[in-house]
This record gives C-alpha cells, sequence and structure tokens, in this order.
C-alpha cells in the first residue's frame, strides 16, 4: 500500500467546514494535554474559561470590547492578505491611528460630537494608511518584501508614542503615568447600557459588510482576488499592480489606525503606551485562520477573544493566563495543518499484486 496525494480541482462545501472544525477540536485536546502535564484537570480549566468569557452578561460584553480592536486590525489585514501581502505592521498602524486620534481630540475639544467622532476615524484611518504606504512604496516599486518593512515600522511607531507620552504629550495632573490628558466628551464613544460595548463595534461591522461588496461587488475587488492569485496573469490582463498595490496596503493600514482611535475613544479615553499589546500580531493569525473573510474575522476575532478573556479566568483554577496564547498558537498549527487537505486529496493505494513466478 503506498498514499496518493493530489490536487483537489473543486473542494465540497463540507470539508471546508468539517477540516477546520476537527483542526480546532484536535487543538483543545493538545492543549488538554499540556494542561494536564502541568498537574491540572483540563475539564475544570476549560470550565473556568467557559465561566469567564460566557457565565455572565459583564464577563459577556467583556469578551466583546476585548474582541472589537481584534476584528478591525484582523479586518485590515485580511484587505492586504486577500493581494498575498503580508502586512506585519497592524499594531505600528493602529499606533499611528491614535496618535492621530489623540492630536485631533486634543488640539480641538469645542469640537461638536456630531463632527468630532467623523473626522476622527478619518484622521485615524488617514494615519494608518499613510504608515502602511511607507511599506507599500518598496514593495510596488521594488520588489522589496513588506514583511521586514512592516515590521519594522511597528518598533518606529512605538517608540514615537512612548516619547510623546512620557514628554510633550504627558498629562500634568498624572505625572506619576505615562498618559495623554483626557480626551473631551465630545471625542468619547457612547457604551451601550451598562457595559463597556462601544461604538466600535457598529464601525467594525460596517467595515466588514463594506470589504464583502467590494470583494464579489467591484472590478477592484476582482482585481484585488486576480492579483492575489497571479499577479503575472494579472498584468498580462492589463491590471495596474502597482497602484493596487498601494491601495491595498493602504486600506489595510487605515482600518488597523480606525482600531487605534476605537479603543482610544471607546476603552481608555487617553493615548498611553503599550496600547497595542499583541493585537496586530494576533490579527494574522485571524485573518489567516478566516482566510481573509470579513464575517469569518469577525467570528475568529470573537472567539480568540474569548480565549484571551478566558485566559484571565482560568487563573482562578491556579494556571497562568498564558495557557490562551498557547491554545491560539495550537489553534494556528492544527488549522493550517488542516489547510493540507482542504487543498489536497489523500487515498490509499494497494499495490497490485504481482503474479507468482513458474
Amino acid at each position: 500500500m503506498r498514499l496518493h496525494v493530489e490536487r483537489r480541482l473543486d473542494t465540497p462545501r463540507w470539508i471546508r467546514f468539517a477540516v477546520p472544525a476537527a483542526a480546532v477540536v484536535l487543538a483543545f485536546l493538545f492543549g488538554a494535554a499540556i494542561v494536564a502535564s502541568t498537574g491540572n484537570s483540563p475539564p475544570g480549566v476549560y470550565l473556568s474559561m467557559l465561566r469567564g468569557t460566557f457565565g455572565s452578561w459583564y464577563a459577556l460584553s467583556e469578551t466583546v470590547v476585548k474582541a472589537i480592536p481584534l476584528m478591525l486590525t484582523s479586518l485590515g489585514v485580511g484587505v492586504a492578505m486577500k493581494m498575498r501581502l503580508w502586512n506585519i505592521g497592524a499594531a505600528g498602524q493602529l499606533l499611528m491611528g491614535a496618535f492621530a486620534a489623540t492630536w485631533l481630540a486634543l488640539a480641538f475639544p469645542e469640537l461638536p460630537t456630531a463632527i468630532m467622532l467623523p473626522a476622527l476615524i478619518l484622521i485615524s484611518f488617514a494615519a494608518g494608511g499613510l504608515w502602511a504606504g511607507l511599506a507599500a512604496l518598496p514593495r510596488a516599486i521594488w520588489g522589496i518584501s513588506e514583511i521586514i518593512t512592516t515590521l519594522m515600522l511597528n518598533y518606529v511607531a512605538a517608540l514615537w508614542i512612548r516619547y510623546l507620552v512620557q514628554g510633550p504629550w504627558r498629562d500634568p495632573i498624572l505625572v506619576l503615568y505615562p498618559f495623554s490628558a483626557e480626551f473631551p466628551p465630545s471625542a468619547k464613544f457612547a457604551s451601550l447600557a451598562d457595559t463597556r460595548i462601544h461604538l466600535g463595534l457598529l464601525i467594525a461591522v460596517v467595515i466588514a459588510l463594506i470589504l464583502l461588496a467590494v470583494f464579489h461587488r467591484t472590478r477592484w475587488g476582482y482585481e484585488v482576488r486576480v492579483i492575489g492569485a497571479s499577479p503575472v496573469a494579472a498584468r498580462y490582463a492589463g491590471m495596474d499592480v502597482f497602484r493596487n498595490i498601494l491601495i491595498a496596503m493602504i486600506v489595510s493600514g487605515g482600518i488597523s489606525g480606525i482600531a487605534g482611535m476605537s479603543e482610544l475613544s471607546g476603552v481608555f479615553y487617553r493615548l498611553q503606551d503599550n496600547l497595542a499589546a499583541g493585537v496586530g500580531y494576533t490579527a494574522i493569525i485571524i485573518a489567516a485562520l478566516a482566510q481573509g473573510n470579513p464575517i469569518g474575522i469577525l467570528i475568529v476575532s470573537f472567539l480568540f477573544a474569548s480565549l484571551q478573556v478566558g485566559g484571565t479566568a482560568a487563573q482562578t483554577a491556579g494556571i497562568s493566563a498564558s495557557i490562551a496564547y498557547m491554545l491560539q498558537g495550537a489553534v494556528l498549527f492544527f488549522v493550517l495543518g488542516g489547510d493540507f487537505f482542504v487543498r489536497y486529496r489523500v487515498t490509499l493505494l494497494h499495490r497490485a499484486k504481482r503474479p507468482a513466478q513458474p
């Protein structure tokens, strides 16, 4: 017997759902083995995580709040991913969006809410988009990998924010903390009922719906998908690859920039150090698992947020909160491994018996 591998010409819909679902189950079984090796009870730990995420209305609302920046940054990364561009700089673009939003909110505190909030969205989109455009130009002109440039720009953005909150923008009242002054009321999002769920959730859903329509109903969306599949074929068809790379990266960075503004206007109300806190890198995992699908990104972002919130709750079971990050990595590993079975068919062939020699 021998294994035979062949590429699928048409993947059945049930396989596209069954394989990722099986991969997630295997990831949690792998996580259970790790938890058991530490002397803890896997069912007890997972139950603690489940209660910490969905056990109350407060826990559920906090999971949603945690999911909002993941949704926005993952949607941004997903735009670039449609063109096979790896935007590793979502964290830096988020910070630059937060920087621009802070400048506007503190420089013009007298603006009414009806003008302030749309202006914050636009300026944070512009700042994040321009920051991503710095990496897009070398990629489009000289073919320099956007992975390196976007990654390096993360550090530049983080150090710039650190300089501001520890220097010229430091709040003169809270001198012991590296925070900027607080946003004016007109720059703050309203919250849902008695929770911290804010307008950022609606912004993420609207952006996801717009991207879904753009990718499947517009010429530019078609060009993005064609260039992602085969740049050579796209050039042969007369598509402007240079222009589309710039647009895709600017839109990608712009959406991540909105995530930075959303965190400030909806949660923190002031610029501070370590605002990104791993959000940008988690967004890469989420966008990859959702294969760039905007609706899938919203769902996977919520699931990853539940892992993070549940990981914090798992500390009550005597295990480190880092179990959440271990599970995230395991999910990525098994889902990417399972993608092989989505793309290829593996069959077991029986060798034909040779006739006996006379």
